[in-house]
């Protein structure tokens, strides 16, 4: 951790300027919570629920924020190394990263407050959501099993559909099949409509998409079985899930230039309904929303292939927030997340800032695009939460490979072994290692 921490803090130049709002001072003899983030579109709905806490139980809540998200994750790494965190605070990071953080003794183990009371906390919360924060029996890191971290609210990926768009082209439902959606896309060009639009020239967008149809192709454990170096990407599968990029392109579903698009800017292509589909997460929301607020669409799962295994979307915690565990605060702190994730405080924040509520209970209080985001929650994964993940010189060839589909550079078969050839060295260096 501390090699960790170092190398992280030489990365702070003098003279970076920090975006903060205002922190609040305290009265002589009164509890003050600070709480760092990096949430610009927040930072105003949480002064008025921190405002609203004081008034309710004398505890000021002193919201600091600290943007872009890198120089966040800065400053949290320099102040973990001076000792100096915040009562409350974020980890932007991996899981491997927040495990270390929680070993070297800064994050507080919540499973007894969650667990309080018959569970009442932990059960108002999403559980995929809870899964992201938690650390199970036998982890890879040896963290001691328990939830660490709270999420204030929840983020799915899906397609979005344009209902004017599809409308135009005669398209009377949302496609739900692959060959369904083929069918939209070619009505779709025929009345010179692009078809779909996403933000992949963000590398794991793309690696998203793919990984929901390697769910439903051929399932979760054979693709954990892939990641153990049991089953190779030149499996027939794994060609299939190539080949569905294959099929976009082919069949000229895909927006000019999604390969290296932005994902900003593909954001304004279908805001301003230059495309019938996108591929977005649900923070998309408030993002179209200021873009072109008469924006009529809906959200769906990517169309399915076959039925024999369920379509996953990558989903779970969107923001959460740790306790400091050597806080002087830490009680005070744990009761105001506890107030921060109750049902009028998360309806409070997703209608202020359309992001999807982790808690449960307020969903009766959200736009009904959230609504259909929120609906398909329990179809969600993450690598956060998976067995095993692959080696990250493997996912770069991956992600890569669709780039070289995409562009038509090269063929499925020849990207899988491409990949396949990485993977392998990767897996003689890690034998090479153990045996030394």
């Amino acid at each position: 951790m501390k090699k960790i921490l170092i190398g992280a803090a030489v990365l702070i130049v003098l003279g970076v300027v920090f975006m903060r709002g205002g922190s609040q001072k305290a009265a002589p003899g009164t509890t003050t919570v600070t709480v760092w983030h990096w949430m610009t579109d927040r930072q105003d709905a949480f002064q008025k629920l921190a405002a609203q806490y004081e008034q309710q139980t004398g505890v000021k809540v002193a919201f600091e924020l600290y943007a872009p998200s890198d120089a966040y994750s800065q400053k949290i790494v320099a102040a973990a190394q001076a000792r100096v965190l915040p009562d409350i605070f974020g980890i932007l990071d991996k899981k491997e990263i927040i495990a270390s953080f929680i070993q070297s003794g800064f994050v507080a183990d919540l499973t007894a407050d969650f667990k309080a009371e018959n569970g009442a906390w932990e059960k108002s919360l999403y559980e995929k959501a809870l899964n992201v924060n938690r650390f199970d029996e036998g982890n890879i890191y040896k963290v001691t099993p328990g939830i660490y971290g709270v999420p204030i609210d929840v983020t799915n990926i899906q397609m979005l559909y344009n209902k004017n768009l599809l409308k135009k082209a005669g398209i009377a439902a949302p496609p739900k099949t692959f060959d369904d959606f083929l069918a939209a896309g070619a009505a779709l060009k025929r009345v010179g409509v692009p078809g779909f639009v996403s933000g992949w020239g963000e590398l794991w967008m793309a690696d998203a998409f793919a990984s929901n149809y390697a769910f439903n192709i051929m399932g979760e454990d054979k693709i954990m079985a892939t990641y153990r170096g049991e089953v190779p990407y030149t499996d027939p599968d794994w060609i299939k899930v190539f080949q569905v990029f294959a099929t976009l392109r082919d069949k000229g579903i895909f927006a000019e230039g999604i390969v290296t698009k932005p994902n900003k800017f593909a954001e304004q292509d279908f805001a301003l309904e230059r495309a019938a589909f996108a591929f977005n997460g649900s923070w998309c929301v408030n993002v179209y929303r200021n873009m072109n607020s008469n924006l009529e669409y809906g959200a769906m799962l990517p169309p399915a292939i076959g039925d024999k295994y369920p379509m996953k979307v990558w989903g779970g915690a969107g923001s959460s927030f740790v306790v400091n565990n050597i806080s002087k605060n830490r009680i005070p702190a744990v009761n105001f997340l506890k107030w921060l994730t109750a049902k009028e405080q998360q309806a409070f924040l997703a209608n202020e800032t359309h992001n999807l509520p982790a808690n449960r209970e307020a969903l009766s209080s959200i736009p009904s695009v959230l609504a259909e985001f929120a609906g398909v929650m329990d179809s969600t994964t993450h690598p956060t939460v998976w067995k095993y993940n692959e080696k990250s010189l493997v996912i770069e060839a991956f992600d890569k490979g669709l780039q070289s589909i995409i562009i038509g550079e090269k063929t499925p078969q020849q990207v899988a072994e491409d990949v396949q050839k990485i993977k392998t060295r990767e897996m003689e260096k890690e034998k090479s290692r153990q045996k030394k």
